[in-house]
């Protein structure tokens, strides 16, 4: 039997959640998608998360679990790892489990019957639009379900920290000047060929804030050096010719994109790309995602004049875009990337910092500002 939920967050954000689901689900039906998940309806999915929270804040010889849990039947994915016995959704069974299931991709089934949850098992595969709740660390929660093409970071729907909730507000994408990188971590729809080519950044973006030593990336128009006016010359680490192993994986993905090898081997690229995001100044790289140069300095360009406004916003439910200095955004990082995009109106600046806030500058046109967009809520 289904014991009562004490968390009560999960009572309060279950039914939103359980309409989420519902919405898009639906949506991915109506398009013709063959593997969809089921939505487990907003009773389950109180029960769920407030079993993962009260996990959570436990350890298991001094460490902390993180665990991914995925609400679905096992006959819902290819080569399941069945259990011999189903074992109760309980805090002390996600405790004894979790050490088994750290590592990215593994994530632990959890489906119900009438009387109670259970754990049948684990699995790498799971459908379009499936539920999952990954523990990241102590009270802390992520919702999230993974996109219906398969490719790319799961698409986050809440974030809960203790009695702090934020709903993810898909609406967001209606914001002034909204770069396609968010639309694209939203799980909003975009043409194939350019969903796939801003899914390269969405994986760039996890490379810098999984390293967790900050860094800034400026993504500018290619066959252009206007950029260079924005920049200290001579550049430190210029990268001659550019490397352009991405843009040539990506002229290649309708003969091999839906191929595990050509996915693996775009991975790859961009993980090399994200670790030299972690020396000190700006990783260069164009539209079309050729590196260019890393370590650069950025400076004001000699036409211009110091930044002194920009737009902040988050997308979260309720959330509200503020004015503000562009000092009051973050450290040096922050200024120079806002800077930068002030004086190069067609190039965005992605910027990590240590703390884990990832922000992307962007130009509005409509306010004629720069505007700062956080995300990290969005790359948990």
């Amino acid at each position: 039997m289904l014991s009562e939920p004490t968390y009560l967050a999960a009572r309060m954000v279950a039914a939103t959640i359980e309409a989420h689901f519902d919405k898009h689900i639906h949506a991915a039906k109506i398009s013709g998608e063959p593997n969809v998940a089921i939505n487990p309806g907003s009773r389950i999915i109180e029960a769920v998360i407030d079993v993962a929270f009260w996990s959570s804040l436990r350890r298991e010889e001094g460490r902390p679990p993180k665990i991914s849990l995925a609400l679905l039947h096992p006959k819902q994915c290819d080569q399941p790892l069945m259990f011999g016995k189903p074992l109760r959704l309980t805090p002390q069974t996600l405790i004894k489990l979790a050490p088994a299931v750290e590592q990215p991709g593994i994530h632990l089934g959890v489906w119900f019957d009438d009387d109670d949850i259970y754990i049948w098992g684990t699995t790498h595969v799971i459908p379009g639009i499936c539920f999952v709740l990954e523990v990241a660390e102590p009270g802390l929660l992520v919702i999230k379900h993974k996109r219906v093409d398969g490719f790319g970071k799961f698409v986050n729907v809440a974030v809960l920290k203790g009695d702090d909730i934020k709903m993810i507000d898909e609406e967001s994408s209606g914001l002034n000047g909204c770069p396609q990188l968010l639309k694209s971590l939203l799980g909003l729809p975009l043409p194939y060929r350019t969903g796939k080519s801003v899914n390269i950044l969405v994986q760039l973006a996890a490379v810098m804030r999984l390293h967790g030593r900050g860094g800034i990336v400026l993504v500018v128009p290619p066959g252009t050096d206007k950029w260079r006016e924005s920049i200290v010359q001579p550049v430190t680490y210029p990268v001659e010719p550019a490397y352009a192993v991405i843009n040539e994986l990506m002229l290649r993905e309708e003969e091999d994109g839906d191929t595990l090898e050509w996915q693996e081997a775009v991975l790859q690229a961009v993980q090399l790309i994200g670790g030299f995001t972690s020396v000190d100044g700006a990783t260069v790289i164009t539209q079309n995602h050729e590196l260019l140069a890393f370590g650069a300095k950025i400076s004001r360009s000699e036409n211009s004049i110091p930044i002194e406004q920009i737009i902040l916003s988050e997308p979260v439910v309720d959330g509200k875009a503020e004015r503000r200095h562009p000092t009051q955004t973050g450290g040096t990082r922050h200024l120079s990337a806002a800077q930068f995009v002030y004086d190069q109106h067609d190039a965005i600046a992605l910027v990590a910092s240590q703390d884990g806030h990832f922000t992307i500058f962007s130009w509005s046109e409509d306010l004629n500002l720069v505007h700062a967009h956080r995300i990290d809520i969005l790359l948990l």
